[in-house]
């Protein structure tokens, strides 16, 4: 069923198939607000779902056909669903309108005068968090759908009174491609996702089919560093500004760092100059992100003076050089890296934040990502003072592909590294019990659940 072919003035009842997701709640409330009847399922119960519960939508734990019941109008669904799933085919049996989850966001976002995606491998939820942070305090009184926990909005949704919709879009499976933006923003383009991808032309065709799909009369922002980044917005007959080196209509000089490594830098924009705009994050990264950030709310609009507000205010996401807490001199924090990127940038912060030993415990995300970069991994983990490898969380995946934990360690240690592996939690949080002293930095890493590492230390 495809988006043009359902009229939502049809529709009363819509069920969401995996709602306790980030983004699927996120959709979910937006949808509630609007006035529709909103219900649903998940494999567990977690922290969004007990949100919507509190708002009056009725969640089914566990994911049966007999849940699917007749008044349904619409079943909306992620890319996680297969085609065997017991709601998935009774869905199907009783002729309910279905939709994806992606979708459901371009219809959405279809309905505000201005829509924002926020795209690119690595940077989208920090992105479009500093950006949340710069608008929600002017007059455009966003609507917002984060891929994390925002402090500012005490959640991942914000629903706004305005005309402006601020999403990230995620090219997996190609989601992003079921969105039309009037604003696209690109933030990086490299390898990832290679169990959907079959290489990194295939990822940069899907970007070029991005850009295509922003609106003529509207935006593209993209990084200048993205190699031969004008190949990709080729054709485009819309405004384009790209950002991040000198001969890019914005970019960032003159820049130092206080004493927890948090960047200073002085603006340049469009030949306009605003000095000593301040970060209250760390890594050379996030100026990047704060640099797109920076050129949407310009295009909307926003005033110099918002901006700098906004970038103060913002003091990370969740899971992104989260500080969790210090004990007996020990501080400890959690980061979502699960790419070498990533993990690079990561590394980059905690050089210039104050400790004596760095000491990272890294979960690898899927066998499919371990293979594809296990070299890149052992070689941007081997200066790290001591790592701890956690045994591979496999996500949607079951076949291992020769991949395991002790694999990678070894790599590491061949490579001059510090590396062990273990097997379990329990091992690795008796290790660092013994192990970790006062002045250590411990950094939990990876996007499985690795963060009760540091938790279980803290006594959270």
């Amino acid at each position: 069923m495809i988006l043009k072919e359902i009229r939502f003035d049809d529709i009363k009842h819509i069920y969401f198939c995996g709602i306790g997701g980030i983004s699927m709640s996120g959709l979910a409330r937006v949808l509630l607000e609007k006035g529709f009847e909103v219900s649903g399922s998940d494999t567990k119960a977690n922290n969004r779902t007990k949100d919507l519960e509190d708002r009056g939508v009725k969640i089914l734990v566990g994911q049966k056909r007999e849940n699917i019941s007749d008044d349904i109008d619409l079943f909306v669904y992620t890319a996680a669903i297969h085609k065997d799933n017991p709601e998935f085919i009774a869905a199907k049996e009783k002729n309910i309108k279905m939709m994806t989850r992606a979708e459901l966001l371009g219809y959405v976002m279809s309905k505000f005068k201005e829509s924002i995606a926020v795209s690119g491998t690595h940077g989208k939820t920090t992105t479009t968090s500093m950006l949340s942070y710069i608008l929600l305090d002017t007059k455009l009184d966003p609507t917002i759908s984060v891929g994390g926990i925002v402090k500012k909005i005490k959640g991942n949704i914000y629903i706004g009174k305005g005309d402006t919709f601020v999403t990230e879009a995620c090219e997996y499976t190609n989601s992003f491609l079921e969105l039309y933006p009037t604003v696209g923003v690109i933030l990086n383009i490299e390898e990832d996702h290679l169990d959907f991808f079959k290489d990194l032309d295939d990822i940069r065709n899907s970007f070029k089919n991005f850009v295509k799909n922003t609106s003529p009369e509207g935006c593209i922002i993209i990084n200048d560093k993205i190699k031969n980044n004008r190949e990709i917005t080729h054709g485009f007959e819309g405004n384009v500004v790209r950002y991040g080196t000198e001969n890019s209509d914005c970019y960032a000089t003159n820049i130092r760092y206080d004493a927890l490594g948090y960047p200073t830098f002085d603006l340049v924009h469009k030949e306009e100059t605003y000095e000593d705009v301040k970060l209250c994050v760390g890594g050379n990264h996030n100026i990047y992100n704060a640099l797109a950030a920076i050129c949407v709310a310009f295009e909307l609009g926003v005033s110099i003076e918002d901006i700098r507000k906004g970038l103060l205010e913002f003091k990370g996401v969740d899971r992104r050089f989260e500080v969790k807490g210090k004990l007996d001199g020990i501080t400890i924090v959690d980061d979502y890296a699960h790419h070498p990127s990533e993990i690079s940038a990561t590394l980059n912060i905690a050089k210039r934040y104050p400790h004596d030993r760095l000491v990272v415990v890294f979960q690898p995300h899927t066998y499919t990502r371990t293979k594809a970069f296990f070299d890149d991994f052992a070689n941007v983990l081997k200066s790290v003072d001591e790592v701890i490898i956690a045994k591979i969380y496999p996500a949607r995946e079951t076949d291992n592909l020769g991949m395991s934990s002790n694999l990678l360690s070894k790599r590491i240690n061949e490579l001059g590294g510090n590396a062990t592996s273990f097997d379990t939690f329990d091992e690795i949080e008796n290790y660092l019990l013994e192990e970790l002293k006062k002045g250590d930095l411990l950094i939990t890493m990876g996007a499985g659940d690795i963060l009760r590492v540091g938790e279980f230390l803290l006594g959270k």
